[in-house]
């Protein structure tokens, strides 16, 4: 593997967790598609604001309080920036990833999904963008239709073209990037064909926004969610990225302080964007140390991010190819891929793969990963996953290979 982009081992030190030992083994953590690790300046800005200005927002005018709303609202024009968004009125902080799928369903989805409509994801979605739909279509007696995906993990396009001719397609909410198989989604491709026909689309970008760069006025989505813990910012902070036109148009689904301007006995009026869909105190600190995450990235650059990666990816799977009975799921090609390895290793259950490799200080991920719909597609229970982040090495994969062959020597194969 040649030198990346990236000063690794620089960056290494900046986060303090990887000096832990696991197993009297030095940690290697290859669980990033689950959540990343922090640095230490995001660890930083979340204990000085609990130390030094810690208030409420959006509220009082002492300094403190001025102070809490300048660094929240600072993050949110950051968060504007990353994506390139037209505006910070588009941005609304949600507590994950999920929550905003969820806030779209109801904010949107009970307006605009009416009985024999369709709501288009596809076969290697997340939970969390599979469940709030199936609700929706249960509620509004839609139906919820999927684009398939071959043993290779690309979508077929074929069908993807067809289902968006239907007139009663009203949505498309799809993942840019596979959380258990790496598939990197034709986004721009699939958006342009939904617009064609005025189908609006939601993009699950969790696995996407950390890793490469984002933009939405080039991508043109309607809807945009990711999370800030998998982009080593803290956990309980999500972003909702809305269209302003779509935006305007939409009632709140959680009510109560701060998103309302002016209350009467009987009547409310609303606070202005994006501050209307963010009822009550929000995660202030977190938003905050989100805020310190996004400006180590762009330090970093997110071009770099992504050939980092790439290297990091092809590099492991072309060790991995060479053990005898291993299986590769998804796309083969780094290239065309997040860092995302899911693999089966002969006969050995992966929960079992995952305790022998933490064994070795190794953490990766077992499971069906939260897509159990793309596990009947191969028609497994469980796969594992390795998923690597911009302060993975190549000597880490090299101790995991020699990990996965002495699993392999455990189990006589």
């Amino acid at each position: 593997m040649q030198k990346g982009a990236l000063n690794v081992h620089r960056i290494r030190k900046d986060f303090p967790i990887l000096s832990r030992k696991i197993k009297d083994k030095p940690l290697i953590y290859f669980d990033n598609a689950a959540t990343t690790q922090k640095p230490m300046s995001v660890i930083d800005a979340i204990r000085d604001y609990y130390m030094n200005y810690n208030s409420n927002i959006h509220r009082a005018v002492h300094q403190m309080a001025e102070e809490a709303t300048h660094a929240y609202e600072a993050t949110r024009q950051k968060v504007a920036r990353f994506i390139n968004s037209h505006s910070t009125d588009e941005i609304i902080f949600t507590r994950n990833a999920t929550e905003a799928i969820n806030i779209v369903s109801h904010a949107w989805g009970e307006d605009n999904i009416h009985k024999d409509d369709r709501i288009v994801i596809t076969e290697l979605e997340h939970h969390s963008n599979i469940v709030p739909w199936q609700i929706l279509c249960n509620q509004t007696r839609a139906s919820l239709d999927y684009i398939e995906v071959d043993h290779g993990g690309y979508l077929n396009m074929d069908r993807c073209e067809k289902i968006l001719q239907n007139k009663n397609t009203k949505l498309i909410s799809i993942s840019e990037v596979s959380n258990v198989l790496g598939t990197i989604v034709p986004i721009r491709k699939i958006i342009e064909m939904a617009h064609g026909q005025d189908i609006p689309v939601l993009v699950d970008a969790a696995q996407s926004v950390p890793h490469m760069p984002v933009d939405v006025q080039t991508t043109d989505c309607d809807f945009m969610v990711f999370s800030a813990h998998k982009m080593l910012g803290p956990t309980g902070v999500g972003i909702l990225y809305v269209k302003r036109e779509i935006l305007e148009k939409l009632q709140p689904f959680i009510s109560g302080g701060d998103m309302i301007k002016e209350v009467h006995k009987y009547e409310t009026v609303y606070n202005d964007l994006p501050y209307k869909f963010e009822a009550g105190t929000p995660n202030i600190a977190d938003v905050i140390g989100f805020g310190a995450a996004i400006d180590y990235l762009n330090r970093l650059g997110m071009d770099k991010i992504r050939d980092h990666e790439i290297e990091l990816t092809k590099y492991a799977m072309d060790a991995m190819k060479d053990i005898r009975g291993m299986t590769l799921y998804g796309p083969l090609d780094a290239k065309n891929k997040g860092g995302v390895i899911s693999f089966n290793l002969g006969d050995i259950h992966p929960h079992d793969l995952a305790t022998i490799l933490n064994d070795h200080g190794i953490a990766i991920r077992s499971g069906h990963h939260c897509a159990q719909v793309l596990m009947e597609k191969f028609d497994l229970s469980a796969m594992s996953r390795a998923s690597f982040y911009i302060y993975n090495t190549p000597e880490e994969v090299d101790k995991f290979i020699n990990a996965l062959n002495d699993a392999k020597r455990l189990f006589g194969i």
